[in-house]
């Protein structure tokens, strides 16, 4: 099979395309042949020697993708060849308490595909057969493989931890990345006023037309003066933040006492500066969250393609996938950026 690899960290002008044997599926895995995979700023991490472990090499790598299963285990019985399905990428033992208390993200073993073990960048991959959903009626293999991580993520943080309600106000960061055109849609589902911020001018319309009622450029205003001004100083019930330390202090000061703060990314670093005392004073939750759990995956997928639908930035034929990875690190571009295999 053709796959997507790299044999040593750097750059994604490492990646090279080559042959790799398709892998032997064991009687609770299936073979899917991948269509479609979506980028994550995950893959750049790993790809850079940045996340804490051992990657082997050479290492295909992506963690969401969509496909056709082609071949399955004889243990598996709901799912059969042919069937059109999303790769969920959270591998967890299943045994544990945390995974028999349907808190699978919890599990001591739990990890991603495409980090320790080869990923989705390929035209076959194996995986345990609970973790392939079939592909909601109405969408495209781009579109689904786009979902995983973004909404997973998402609905965990908004709906498990944080309890999103109608009332509520919550700000995203980043409204123009895939998690946060997830976040926009579950919040506005939920019957919440969105604010988001953006980095560009073209992407405020954008942002304001998938469901958000307030947008702020932060490159030209100041978010928190102008969180003060739209909420009349009440401040924000919910704050998500994947940025990190560039924003997560002024995450907690707009929010409100007895508001919910939520971190799942530090792409300016991880080492914010908090005065401990506005998370005391305010009553502030912090939660952090990686990833969510499968049974989340089998509640919000009944909400695609008609209240939910991932959106699709650019999708590069596989040859181009660099050009793919580019675009990524550019930040030029709204939603999720697509590889098709």
């Amino acid at each position: 099979m053709k796959a997507a690899y790299y044999d040593k960290h750097g750059s994604y002008e490492n990646i090279k395309i080559g042959d790799f044997p398709v892998p032997e599926i064991q009687e609770d895995e299936v073979l899917v042949n991948i269509k479609a995979f979506s980028l994550n700023h995950l893959d750049i991490w790993v790809m850079e020697g940045k996340y804490p472990v051992q990657i082997p090499m050479p290492h295909i790598f992506a963690s969401d993708g969509a496909g056709i299963v082609v071949k399955v285990g004889k243990a598996v019985k709901h799912i059969k060849e042919g069937d059109k399905v999303i790769v969920y990428p959270g591998l967890s033992c299943g045994v544990c308490e945390s995974c028999l208390s349907g808190k699978d993200n919890q599990c001591r073993q739990y990890h991603l595909l495409g980090v320790i073990e080869n990923g989705v960048s390929a035209e076959y991959t194996k995986v345990p057969a609970i973790n392939v959903f079939k592909i909601p009626e109405g969408l495209s293999f781009e579109e689904a493989a786009s979902i995983g991580i973004t909404y997973t993520t998402m609905w965990h943080s908004l709906v498990s931890r944080a309890g999103v309600k109608p009332g509520d106000t919550v700000l995203i960061h980043g409204g123009g990345s895939g998690v946060g055109t997830a976040g926009i849609q579950i919040a506005k589902l939920y019957g919440a006023t969105v604010i988001t911020t953006v980095g560009d001018d073209w992407k405020v319309e954008k942002a304001k037309e998938l469901g958000a009622d307030f947008v702020i450029n932060y490159k030209k205003e100041n978010f928190v003066e102008r969180v003060k001004e739209i909420t009349e100083g009440k401040m924000c019930n919910i704050v998500i933040d994947h940025i990190g330390q560039e924003t997560f202090p002024n995450s907690i000061e707009i929010a409100k006492r007895g508001g919910h703060v939520v971190t799942f990314g530090a792409t300016t670093g991880g080492e914010p500066q908090i005065n401990l005392r506005k998370i005391f004073g305010k009553n502030i939750t912090i939660h952090g969250v990686y990833m969510g759990t499968k049974g989340e995956v089998a509640h919000y997928l009944k909400f695609f393609p008609g209240k939910l639908r991932p959106i699709i930035d650019s999708v590069f034929e596989f040859e181009n996938v660099k050009d793919a990875y580019k675009k990524l690190l550019s930040r030029q571009f709204f939603g999720k950026i697509v590889v098709k295999v």
